[in-house]
């Protein structure tokens, strides 16, 4: 899809006014109710990056502030733009504040007769605690169970990316992920297992370079049927 902006305040699209930008494919002009869902991501997503963009000199102050706090001299050259380049690596590893599941989950959504286990697993995930702002990061594990509903999976691992992209704990993680595909598919069941490796423990602490902390959570089916739970963690597990 290409996204034109227009000079003027409106454009027509299929005979219809629609401000901001046009919308078209290499066939046609898409319809308008997925025209105005474009401009409207579109619009918002011009919003969040003006946002980030005006908070940048804040980050920017505070990372410079944090190395003279450390007694480095920032005005060496190799921390010249160190401020800067930490400032909009923040604003990445937290991105996910800027996104919800129905940014990426309008069209992908589909009318399927099929019920059985879907499971996506080994989903890289990278998040920061937010106790002491360093990493966590490792795989997670997604089954659900349609009710006639199914979901592109590479969308499963976009919510993973939303909600990791932000400050986090790992229980709480997990559970918003389960609860990010219940609410948008209306399964019979989901289940989001987590093993991840926390850098607080690691790095400093208790230093204890091999722990991993495994959460779940469990919705409809997966927390009501043992066998169905059963089957979930068995194919996880599998080669």
């Amino acid at each position: 899809m290409e996204y034109q902006k227009v000079t003027d305040v409106s454009a027509t699209c299929n005979g219809n006014i629609v401000s901001e930008l046009t919308c078209r494919t290499g066939f046609a002009e898409l319809s308008i109710e997925t025209t105005k869902a474009a401009v409207q991501h579109f619009n918002e997503t011009s919003r969040k990056e003006a946002e980030d963009e005006s908070r940048l000199p804040i980050l920017e102050a505070a990372y410079t502030t944090i190395l003279r706090g450390l007694g480095e001299n920032t005005d060496r050259q190799g921390l010249l733009r160190t401020p800067l380049r930490a400032a909009k690596a923040m604003q990445f590893f937290t991105k996910g504040y800027h996104e919800t599941i129905y940014d990426i989950l309008n069209d992908a959504i589909f009318d399927e007769d099929h019920e059985e286990m879907v499971i996506v697993k080994d989903i890289d995930m990278f998040s920061l605690c937010e106790h002491h702002l360093v990493p966590f990061f490792g795989k997670v594990h997604i089954g659900y169970l349609p009710n006639k509903k199914v979901v592109g999976l590479s969308k499963l691992a976009r919510i993973v990316e939303i909600y990791s992209r932000r400050l986090q704990v790992q229980e709480r993680l997990t559970k918003q992920i389960a609860m990010a595909i219940s609410e948008a598919l209306q399964p019979a069941g989901v289940a989001v297992v987590i093993e991840a490796a926390h850098m607080c423990m690691m790095m400093r602490g208790v230093q204890k370079m091999n722990s991993r902390t495994v959460t779940s959570s469990m919705l409809g089916s997966f927390r009501e049927d043992p066998k169905t739970r059963k089957e979930f963690l068995t194919l996880t597990k599998s080669a």
